[in-house]
């Protein structure tokens, strides 16, 4: 029978023999008081990527609270449904294959036998039964995963605990576990949300070092909380239903969680987009929530799907490339998977700066040189879809694109500029969600830069030597395009015409030397 850890940090987890890079896969499973997820990862990336994943609602908490022991029912479903993981991941090749479990069988009188049974059923998996402290752990890796600057609370939700963890400067500290996982927080409060309302207050009260974390981001992360972003999304009409840094003010925040708590179920089910499962945990973890907001009123809300799970990936299979930043990586892996030219896109970063250094509506910001250069890295990803669709196509790739750093107003305007550069129609109905996450500045930026990329690909034909023969800069109102000797000249051809609406985007005067 395998070793079973019952302790221990993130940095003293046993190591396993990794096969090569190309050919890895690892498999995690979080076992948890509501819900069993496994999740096979495929490689080492800093954007992790799951070629499996698997939930099933077992329950394995319900009546933990009354009788101090796990359901029966859910012991028993979770040792068929655990049987089917371990078949799953003998089969896919994984290794390591861990098996993670959270709040109900820590707390359970039962829960080691069931560790040992469920043990014996599955020999190829590694038990672990986490501390709260651990758990918060692996959290805050996983929204460090995803943003590697955090500065602020991550808070985790489960079916039997909450989570809470300082995170700062890529570190983590203060972590603190809380009773108020939905199922528990329902049974305790015999399903009264004022009463759960006043049993958070409380739990939150005895976390001493949580004042530390006021006015500071506040990162949320488990099922119940993405339950509730699911619901204010449905529910705002916002344009992607898509949970992962879904972003809000405290303001925002706070209605939200005060609607899910006065709503009725009827209403709730309205609005859809939420598994039936959840129905009945949204307005707990809304309560939970919602005291949260008012204990440590963080400066905003962000939504994180990367958790437990990726923390665990982060920690244990990829901590080689972690140091990367997750946009650039995921830049640079569709550029060098989905591009013609290797060596372009830093030629393009350097063709384009001029321009938009010297441009007073560029600010510089970190920001905004982030997303110049990510824009430039991943122009070239349409160059193998049909001519007739390839704006669509490359478009809804970058705003659908499973990157666990890339921001929803980061992914309007990077796919916009892509859209640009394959001459998209603007009043196209497919760019609605650029129009709604960004402000007319933004939009102008990246129709700016998609026209100015477009420019460059015309001029070099897709190849960094022809780029180099020849030069955009600006002198005061004017905007200069300068035909080197080397250049691919073509006055009066698409060159000038897309140069001229280039100038015309920036309200300058375009003049063409050598041309």
């Amino acid at each position: 029978m395998p070793e079973l850890i019952q302790v221990g940090r993130i940095n003293a987890v046993t190591s396993h023999a990794l096969t090569p890079e190309s050919q890895q896969r690892a498999a995690v499973v979080d076992l948890g008081s509501n819900s069993v997820r496994m999740v096979v990862f495929e490689g080492v990336a800093r954007n992790p990527v799951p070629i499996f994943n698997e939930k099933s609602t077992l329950r394995l908490g319900k009546g933990l609270e009354a009788t101090g022991r796990l359901s029966e029912e859910g012991i028993s479903k979770a040792m068929e449904v655990l049987s089917r993981y371990g078949t799953i991941a003998q089969a896919m090749g994984a290794t390591p294959f861990d098996v993670l479990a959270t709040a109900a069988v820590r707390d359970a009188h039962n829960g080691m036998d069931f560790i040992e049974a469920a043990q014996k059923r599955v020999p190829n998996a590694h038990f672990r039964i986490l501390k709260g402290t651990e758990e918060a752990d692996y959290s805050a890796c996983g929204v460090l995963c995803a943003v590697p600057d955090a500065d602020g609370l991550v808070a985790d939700i489960g079916g039997g605990s909450l989570e809470l963890i300082r995170v700062q400067d890529g570190h983590y500290s203060d972590a603190d576990s809380t009773p108020l996982g939905v199922i528990r927080l329902r049974e305790r409060s015999d399903g009264d949300l004022a009463t759960a309302q006043n049993l958070a207050k409380h739990a939150f009260a005895n976390v001493k070092w949580l004042p530390e974390a006021r006015k500071r981001p506040l990162y949320l992360v488990g099922g119940a909380f993405r339950a509730l972003a699911r619901l204010h999304i449905a529910r705002m009409q916002y344009p992607l239903n898509m949970v992962h840094l879904y972003h809000l003010s405290y303001e925002e925040a706070y209605e939200m969680a005060s609607w899910t708590v006065s709503a009725s179920r009827k209403q709730i089910e309205k609005i859809g987009n939420v598994p039936r499962k959840r129905l009945v945990d949204a307005p707990f973890a809304a309560a939970a929530l919602l005291r949260l907001l008012k204990h440590v009123q963080p400066s905003d809300v962000w939504f994180s799907a990367e958790g437990l799970r990726e923390g665990w990936y982060m920690g244990t299979v990829a901590s080689s490339v972690k140091q990367q930043d997750p946009m650039e990586a995921l830049a640079s892996e569709m550029a060098s998977r989905l591009g013609r030219n290797a060596s372009l896109p830093e030629a393009l970063i350097s063709w384009t700066a001029p321009l938009f250094l010297e441009h007073e509506e560029w600010s510089k910001s970190e920001n905004e040189v982030s997303l110049h250069r990510l824009a430039c890295m991943v122009s070239d990803i349409g160059s193998y879809d049909h001519p007739q669709y390839r704006a669509e196509q490359t478009y809804r790739r970058l705003l659908y694109s499973h990157g666990v750093g890339f921001d929803h107003k980061s992914r309007a305007f990077s796919a916009l500029v892509i859209a640009v550069r394959y001459e998209i129609d603007l009043e196209h109905p497919v760019l609605e969600p650029s129009r709604v996450l960004l402000s007319k500045s933004w939009f102008s930026k990246a129709v700016q830069l998609g026209m100015a990329l477009r420019l460059a690909y015309t001029l070099c034909a897709g190849t960094d030597i022809l780029l180099k023969s020849c030069q955009l800069r600006v002198e005061g109102e004017t905007l200069i395009l300068d035909m080197g000797a080397g250049s691919l000249r073509a006055a009066g051809s698409a060159v000038k015409r897309r140069f001229e609406r280039l100038a015309d985007a920036l309200n300058m005067t375009p003049h063409v030397k050598g041309g």
